[in-house]
């Protein structure tokens, strides 16, 4: 079972260049979470830091009661042992072949014999769909297999919590479509709580159970999924439904004179919010909630059209038509 991840007023800088500041929410156990922002607003740093690689100026990342942001070596490297890593290349070491660049972790961290390093690694494996290919090389196989690879072996110590770095970069949509799929199977199987980075929005509009978004050295928002997706909050809406209009530009802030000149158009609407991603045999995960549930318990009333199976044909439609 995954466990809840706390973190309170987070502050990280890079000498005088601030990421960002004051930094707090919470990660439910066990549930899907998704971090965006437009480019270089520290959603990588974010995940150096939960693990405890980067130490921030200021704050808590508290785990099991243990505050890795401030602990000793001894409580972190403990506390490193609930974490399984998915980076956004697959890490691969590129002279083994997959089966031992799985079993690394576990021949590295335990004192398991062989036989049962083998059995972990097939089971492993084949959960993500790469029976047959354990003899061959990194350089042997597409992007979407090293990826499965690189999950493959972050599930190798059945880790509770599962930071993933930009999983859908390089993919195709077809291969993204895969691997959502699979993130979603996961978590219903093992349970574990899920951090992924990413910039892919329709990833976003229907895998995660939260979801936050960084901006301008700080967090925007993080909270339910139907929450962001109903939001009118300027950069929140902007970003989540890729728009131009709103205080995002080319570079991450737009001027006065781009705003000023933005301040008497109108808003497109917003699209229909999807029906969230269902696992592969249909039974409903631990931490999905019935489609609109956060809205009708909070009074907002969804876009029309939202929470249908073809909300998504729906919005691609509207924005056509636009």
């Amino acid at each position: 079972m995954g466990v809840e991840i706390k973190i309170e007023h987070l502050t990280k800088s890079f000498g005088k260049q601030l990421i960002w500041n004051d930094v707090t929410l919470t990660m439910p156990a066990g549930e899907i979470c998704v971090m965006l922002g437009p480019s270089g607003t520290g959603k990588s740093v974010m995940l150096k830091t939960l693990i405890g690689l980067l130490k921030p100026d200021r704050g808590s990342v508290i785990i099991e009661g243990t505050d890795i942001a401030n602990c000793s070596e001894k409580d972190l490297y403990e506390i490193r042992k609930l974490f399984g890593v998915l980076f956004q290349d697959g890490a691969m070491f590129g002279s083994m072949n997959l089966f031992d660049n799985v079993a690394f972790p576990l021949r590295e961290h335990t004192k398991k014999s062989e036989s049962e390093i083998k059995r972990i690694v097939l089971e492993k494996m084949d959960l993500v769909g790469l029976i047959g290919a354990e003899y061959k090389l990194p350089g042997e196989i597409s992007g979407g297999m090293r990826k499965r690879a690189g999950l493959a072996r972050a599930l190798v110590l059945d880790p509770e919590i599962l930071l993933i770095d930009e999983p859908d970069s390089g993919l195709d949509p077809v291969r993204t479509s895969f691997i959502n799929q699979l993130f979603v199977d996961l978590n219903a199987q093992i349970n574990a709580t899920f951090m992924i980075v990413t910039h892919d929005i329709h990833s976003v509009r229907v895998v995660p159970d939260q979801i936050g978004l960084l901006y301008h050295k700080h967090l925007a928002m993080f909270g339910p999924r139907e929450m962001l997706l109903s939001s009118d909050e300027p950069v929140v809406r902007q970003f989540l439904n890729a728009q131009t209009v709103g205080p995002i530009g080319m570079s991450e802030e737009k001027d006065a004179t781009e705003l000023e000149a933005e301040k008497d158009m109108d808003l497109p609407p917003l699209p229909p919010i999807p029906l969230q991603l269902e696992t592969s045999n249909g039974i409903p995960r631990k931490s999905q909630r019935p489609p609109g549930e956060w809205c009708r318990l909070n009074g907002v009333t969804p876009p029309p059209g939202s929470f249908r199976a073809d909300s998504i044909l729906s919005a691609s439609a509207a924005k056509s038509s636009d």
